[in-house]
């Protein structure tokens, strides 16, 4: 088995698995924590007028609802089964135009110039080849169509990210490391890297911009979520009662610096992409 081919495996399982169960019992604390993020993102994209919208990575669809909105229809595309399935509810519940497929976006077979629009709110840094991923998302959109992406800049710049499994590591050396040349929140820190992605794949009028966001989420919802999501999410569910209890007591005070009062406030460091799919005059 070829890397790219074991990358996408170890997404899919871990996405259908128990960090997409995850991502659905916290997806209220998430969607608050990153709402600046989509009011960003949606903003951008209404101010294009589309009519359809692709959301690439769309997790529980909380960016898929609000596109939809005010852009008259939004497809979700996310490989997760469990966070699909929530989408489908919610958007069903709230009565907002929005459909979703599950799939892999680096290899679904999307109608050609079928959207006007793609954004995604840190949802295209797991593809295991990005060119071939954005080349196909190039294929389903229109000439001259937009792209819009927020993904994470460096570790080095998050520490509210990597602070759990900085706090863990002397106890938990089985944790996975983080590779920035491989599929992970920190894939695309690399702007130059982004930018000959999308250059590659058929994208023109690249912009990258340092974007520094505020997020918050409360306090009493802190250690379910170093407990459960990211690199403690990928081993504390199997380790025993007393273990977790440990880590956590470890880890928790490593968090102190983000708390106030009853809220965690921490800077996003994120870069904000755009292109338009090459093919025609672009402004």
């Amino acid at each position: 088995m070829n890397a790219a081919r074991r990358s996408h495996d170890e997404q899919a399982a871990r996405w259908n698995g128990p960090a997409g169960h995850a991502w659905v019992d916290l997806q209220e604390v998430l969607n608050g924590m990153f709402r600046p993020i989509e009011e960003l993102l949606t903003d951008t994209v209404a101010a294009e007028h589309p009519t359809r919208v692709l959301d690439v990575g769309c997790g529980t669809g909380a960016l898929t609802r609000a596109v939809a909105r005010r852009a008259g229809h939004c497809v979700g595309v996310d490989i997760s089964g469990p966070m699909i399935e929530e989408a489908r509810a919610r958007a069903e519940r709230e009565g907002v135009p929005a459909s979703f497929v599950k799939a892999d976006a680096q290899e679904y077979a999307f109608e050609p110039a079928a959207f006007d629009a793609v954004v995604s709110r840190f949802g295209v840094m797991f593809f295991s080849d990005p060119v071939r991923a954005f080349a196909n998302l190039r294929s389903t959109v229109r000439d001259g169509a937009g792209l819009w992406c927020v993904v994470w800049r460096g570790a080095e710049e998050n520490p509210f990210m990597t602070t759990a499994e900085r706090a863990a590591a002397p106890f938990l050396p089985e944790l996975p490391e983080r590779r920035p040349d491989e599929p992970g929140q920190f894939a695309f820190a690399d702007p130059e890297r982004v930018h000959r992605v999308l250059t590659e794949s058929g994208w023109a009028g690249i912009d990258i911009r340092p974007v520094d966001t505020v997020c918050t989420l409360p306090e009493k919802d802190l250690v379910t979520y170093f407990s459960r999501l990211g690199p403690l999410g990928t081993v504390l569910p199997d380790a025993d009662e007393r273990t977790r209890a440990e880590i956590v007591e470890v880890v928790r005070p490593a968090f102190e610096p983000f708390v106030q009062g009853e809220e965690v406030r921490y800077t996003a460091a994120c870069w904000t992409v755009s292109a338009r799919a090459a093919g025609a005059k672009l402004s």
